[in-house]
């Protein structure tokens, strides 16, 4: 794998503590008040370094996600912070929990690079109702499919399609045929990736479809992970840009959203 910190899970956690506290957190400031012991829920939680700069504010965490492997290793990083009580987490499928086994409504749900992957998102967003107290929001980040690394390329062994803008686009038949060339041992999640590739425009209807509004969005051309990880320095995306549809999916690397339910 060229970008070998995916396979370093401690300093993946940092990078993603760093990117939570310096990005997510004074984002979500902005909108809930922090004075209050708030309840927070991550869906997709990875090894929780989104979380940890929740847990450190006094927040009540939980995190919620499908490999069991990960989840243990968050067990393992957020030792401290779950003998406080702070944080909890569950190895599931975001679907086969209830409010009640996850102890309660949420006032913030986290959504960091995952919905992407969930097959099926009209039951995300019952899921959502479910799990939110009135006024809660959603932080959603998001790559758009058809962006220079839409499709996580970033993680093939091959230099040079790790390094290819706009390769995922190309036909799935003739990129399999690459895979299995370089004997990439992924297949199936890049196909599950391109199944369900979303776009800014799918995003604004699904959730306009299933009952909620944006509250807040900003566009990046520079990805905040960015600064992380290549020690690149995140950069907004010209308006101009923004207000393209379609083209703005090509050239915009992550998009933030809070969104909230259209009462």
């Amino acid at each position: 794998m060229v970008y070998d910190f995916h396979n370093d899970a401690e300093r993946y956690f940092n990078y993603q503590y760093l990117h939570s506290r310096e990005y997510i957190v004074p984002l979500v400031k902005k909108y809930l008040d922090f004075n209050t012991n708030l309840r927070v829920l991550e869906i997709g939680s990875a090894e929780a370094g989104v979380l940890k700069a929740f847990t450190e504010l006094g927040h009540d965490c939980v995190g919620v996600e499908i490999s069991e492997s990960r989840v243990n290793l968050a067990k393992r990083f957020m030792k401290n912070e779950m003998d406080a009580g702070l944080i909890s987490f569950f190895d599931s499928d975001i679907f086969k929990v209830n409010v009640d086994k996850l102890g309660g409504k949420f006032d913030l749900i986290i959504l960091k690079d995952v919905i992407e992957h969930i097959h099926g998102r009209e039951k995300l967003y019952d899921k959502f109702k479910e799990f939110l107290k009135p006024n809660g929001l959603v932080f959603i980040a998001m790559p758009p499919w058809c962006m220079p690394f839409g499709g996580h390329q970033q993680m093939l062994h091959n230099k040079l399609y790790a390094r290819l803008p706009y390769f995922h686009l190309l036909p799935m038949w003739f990129t399999k045929l690459l895979l299995k060339w370089d004997k990439y041992p992924h297949i199936d999640a890049w196909e599950d990736i391109k199944a369900t590739r979303i776009s800014i425009n799918g995003f604004k209807r699904e959730i306009k479809i299933n009952g909620f509004k944006i509250k807040k969005g900003i566009y990046y051309f520079i990805n905040p992970n960015y600064k992380f990880k290549f020690n690149l320095n995140p950069k907004e995306q010209l308006g101009i840009i923004t207000s393209i549809p379609y083209l703005r999916d090509f050239l915009t690397t992550t998009v933030y959203y809070l969104i909230e339910t259209d009462k």
